[in-house]
């Protein structure tokens, strides 16, 4: 870690140092928010350690703590995690080679890790910043899962400190960035009217998966083909 920390510039070792600390405030609230839904105190670390992913695991936990399906919930958290499919090909240089090097590397890859890597400018000091935010993250992430968990059994009522409202306010952070463009507006305007409209009738967790029918609308129109200009048959030579 020591090598990672001086092989960054320090605007961007403290700029980590910043992020890791919130993020570990948010794995606080998760785990405190796992255990007050009378869910077992293992769950939040194991799903920290195995799973960590932020958002996918307020989004499994939500689903569950509401009543639905197991296959719901890992369904949706897999939809989640799709989005960090393009940043592993986006920081592949940063991984490094190896069996070893793409295995951890791809547990610890988050949007965090991903973007200090991308705003570096030389491979070497990409390399350093993606590992020193991902293990630095899954540091601060655990610490702060295991000590809300152990706190959160102390408290009778987790909704009472407002802390239910770290699940949706995760969601937006991650798709506001998106919202650049009309085409994606009006997709997910469409997701949502379809998971607001369905959520009181179906099980939960079934909604998310239906709001991906907006992703429909927002796929770029089809482009009409254009017709071959006909070769203009040369006139005859006048006699």
């Amino acid at each position: 870690m020591r090598s990672l920390w001086r092989a960054v510039d320090p605007v961007t070792a403290r700029s980590i140092l910043v992020v890791c600390a919130a993020d570990g405030i948010v794995g606080f609230a998760f785990a405190a928010i796992t255990v007050g839904a009378d869910l077992p105190l293992w769950l939040p670390t194991l799903l920290s350690i195995v799973v960590f992913a932020g958002a996918s695991q307020f989004l499994l936990v939500g689903v569950i703590a509401s009543g639905g399906s197991l296959l719901a919930a890992v369904a949706a958290g897999l939809l989640v995690n799709a989005r960090l499919l393009p940043l592993g090909l986006a920081v592949g240089d940063a991984v490094g080679r190896g069996t070893w090097r793409t295995l951890i590397g791809s547990h610890v890859l988050t949007d965090e890790s991903a973007a200090f890597a991308l705003i570096q400018p030389s491979g070497e000091r990409r390399r350093a910043a993606f590992w020193l935010c991902g293990i630095a993250l899954f540091l601060f992430w655990n610490v702060g899962v295991v000590a809300g968990a152990l706190v959160g059994t102390t408290i009778p009522d987790t909704d009472a400190l407002g802390l239910d409202a770290a699940f949706p306010a995760i969601i937006l952070a991650l798709v506001l960035p998106t919202l650049r463009s009309a085409r994606i507006g009006r997709a997910v305007a469409v997701g949502v009217a379809i998971a607001l409209v369905t959520a009181p009738f179906l099980p939960a967790g079934v909604p998310v998966l239906l709001a991906l029918l907006g992703v429909v609308v927002g796929l770029p129109p089809r482009r009409a083909s254009t017709p071959a200009t006909p070769a203009l048959e040369p006139s005859g030579s006048p006699e």
